[in-house]
């Protein structure tokens, strides 16, 4: 076994990939490295010829800093990502400012929602740290330092709610070359400008030597040039949504409905009901199972929609996500900071509807308990009626963690008991407790035999003491 030493994601690429083409041992392959170009190699074999597992062995990593909490997001909405974001439970936001969206430059209103939402956070973490203090009194065998930051921990699970999709974070992700070019693509088609702008600024920063090194020396080194080159927006993709956005508006009647739970399970028996539904999801208002009955029983509109969507593929586009069938399919109405949680498990496929104030927000028991229901509920409502003054999709960054929204979840069995085991654990926080102890329920209801599997522990067990 050899062990080798990091070097540029290209060259790494092209080393192993020389070695799995080269009866030569890993050292001649690097030293053959060092005297010709990879990006000649790449250009043929990767971009040209179409063996994209040539960039899957080479891996870069990447820092987004001051990005919006959204733009976060939407970074890391990569089925093969590696990374981590700022910790709302274990960082003070309240003195972090915000980002205005380009979309909002220089609106007065964003900036006096944005101010009025930090002060009420702010507000809501002390007294949250009061009443928790005295209600929660520390152990004998609890150091007061322990006890103290984990106090203002559930203090910011409380006063989280009040943090908006316009909050500044940072982001670190190791990712493949493959992936990081697919990465590039979709932001560069996002319908928000930041995220387009992130877009172009990773491109530009490929072209370039490393910002950052280990022992702070400067690199000679271009980051990952070749890649650069091809970093188009996703046309089919943006096309795609257009598309069936149009089709929607025209096939879909409005009094489509079903009433569900919050949390809805499901296991389509047909996987053209399921791509449908899947295509049609994020341009409607209703839940998933409206639209899977609606498509089970019309064949010529399934496919329709199905053709729509394919419509602006070429011959090197990839088959849209909606394309990925379950077999379990969640569809989950939960505030967006819950969703900012599950949305980091990478062994599912996950949709969204679009944002917006029309699912309310979340009102927890721990607000009330708290004292601080009146004072939340002001500051909710001014929120609300801004974000309905402002145009989209700009005004979505006004939007609270406590705002609700419905998303989609498509996995096997082994990420739903994966889920529900550990975001039920009584560390976690009370949201997105509720929400994996319901997916236990509702696959114990679906199916028995799996859902007995499921060692999810209920939300009213608690130790709120315990991070």
């Amino acid at each position: 076994m050899l062990t080798v030493a990091p070097m540029p994601a290209e060259k790494c690429a092209y080393a192993l990939a020389r070695y799995s083409r080269s009866p030569d041992s890993i050292a001649k392959s690097l030293e053959w490295v060092r005297t010709h170009d990879e990006s000649k190699f790449l250009d043929s074999f990767y971009f040209q010829y179409g063996h994209a597992s040539i960039a899957d062995l080479g891996h870069v990593v990447m820092c987004f800093e001051g990005v919006s909490e959204l733009a976060a997001t939407e970074l890391e909405d990569e089925q093969l990502w590696d990374g981590q974001a700022r910790s709302s439970r274990y960082q003070d936001f309240g003195s972090s400012g915000f980002v205005t969206p380009p979309e909002l430059a220089g609106n007065p209103l964003y900036a006096e929602t944005a101010i009025a939402l930090l002060a009420a956070y702010r507000d809501m973490h002390e007294r949250a740290v009061e009443h928790l203090t005295e209600t929660l009194p520390r152990p004998d065998g609890m150091k007061p330092d322990t006890y103290r930051r984990n106090i203002a921990a559930r203090a910011f699970d409380i006063a989280r709610y009040c943090l908006f999709w316009g909050i500044p974070t940072g982001v670190g992700q190791v990712t493949s070359i493959r992936t990081l070019e697919r990465q590039i693509r979709r932001l560069k088609g996002s319908e928000y400008a930041e995220v387009r702008e992130l877009g172009m600024e990773t491109a530009s920063a490929c072209r370039e030597p490393a910002a950052v090194t280990l022992d702070g020396s400067p690199s000679a080194v271009p980051f990952a040039p070749t890649l650069a080159k091809y970093v188009e927006p996703d046309e089919h993709a943006m096309q795609a949504r257009a598309d069936v956005a149009e089709w929607v508006a025209h096939n879909i009647p409005s009094s489509l409905h079903a009433h569900v739970d919050d949390v809805d399970l499901l296991e389509p028996r047909c996987p053209e009901s399921d791509i449908a539904a899947t295509l049609v999801y994020p341009s409607v208002k209703v839940p998933y199972r409206a639209l899977l009955n609606f498509f089970e029983d019309r064949v010529a509109l399934r496919r329709e929609v199905i053709d729509t969507a394919l419509r602006s593929r070429k011959r090197r586009d990839d088959l849209l996500r909606e394309f990925r069938t379950g077999p379990f399919v969640y569809d989950i109405v939960m505030d967006i900071g819950a969703y900012r949680d599950l949305h980091r498990h990478r062994r599912c496929q996950q949709y969204r509807q679009s944002y917006g104030t029309h699912l309310g927000y979340a009102k927890p028991d721990a607000i009330a308990n708290a004292g601080l229901l009146e004072l939340y509920s002001g500051i909710m409502d001014r929120t609300f009626t801004a974000i309905e003054q402002l145009p989209a999709p700009g005004s979505h960054y006004l939007l609270p963690f406590a705002a609700r929204a419905r998303f989609l979840f498509k996995m096997d069995f082994a990420e739903a008991e994966y889920i529900s085991r550990l975001r039920s654990g009584v560390k976690g926080h009370f949201s997105y407790r509720r929400i994996a102890w319901e997916m236990k329920r509702k696959m114990e209801a679906l199916r028995p035999e799996l859902g007995r599997l499921i060692e999810a522990t209920p939300p009213e067990e608690e130790d709120p003491l315990q991070r």
